[in-house]
């Protein structure tokens, strides 16, 4: 057998040349283009994902919001029972009965901290939230500052920074001349420029 050098000159006409020119950028145009919505549709699936997985997290976390929003009202009840029961009662019942209404309110509000829900109850003087509190009535006082807690009528309470209840409270009333907690004057309240 032989060998056979066949050289074979292979001549593209410059009208070829342009068109295979041609089909080369529109097939790098056309990578361009399914490279680009490859990554949208990667970055729409993260994004999808995430969302899914701050919504999951969310309703594990806010589940038990109705449950404790039920027992929001077991909690009013027995600290309404409380403010009632006689400690210093002659009968040792009576005291017993007191004492283990206040160990059941410990445990609840216990178990309510355990589980993220934190009571809401301002003290008298504090500014009025209105994130994290509900006026239910303005008095003059001479105690409190304009826009100071006077009283807190019922607690309320929060789920992992998620107002669940506000507490209802009362409120001074601009023509209150009481100081804040600090001894100050409150801002934006001053004798100068009222008519």
């Amino acid at each position: 057998m032989t060998d056979v050098n066949v050289d074979v000159d292979v001549e593209v006409s410059a009208a070829e040349a342009r068109a295979l020119d041609a089909e080369l950028e529109a097939a790098r145009g056309e990578v361009a283009a399914l490279k680009d919505q490859l990554l949208r549709y990667a970055a729409e699936a993260e994004n999808t994902r995430r969302r899914a997985e701050r919504e999951a997290n969310e309703a594990r976390a806010f589940a038990i919001s109705k449950f404790a929003k039920d027992l929001m009202g077991v909690a009013d009840n027995l600290a309404r029972a409380l403010e009632h029961a006689p400690t210093d009662a002659p009968d040792p019942a009576t005291r017993n009965l007191a004492v283990g209404l206040d160990m059941t309110q410990k445990a609840l509000l216990d178990a309510f901290a355990r589980n993220g829900l934190k009571k809401i109850e301002p003290e008298v003087g504090a500014r009025f939230d209105p994130h994290q509190h509900q006026a239910v009535m303005e008095q003059t006082s001479a105690a409190v500052a304009p826009g100071g807690i006077i009283q807190v009528l019922q607690a309320g309470y929060e789920l992992f920074g998620r107002n669940l209840r506000a507490a209802m409270v009362v409120v001074a009333a601009k023509d209150s001349t009481g100081q804040d907690s600090t001894g100050a004057e409150p801002e934006g309240v001053s004798d100068e420029g009222q008519d």
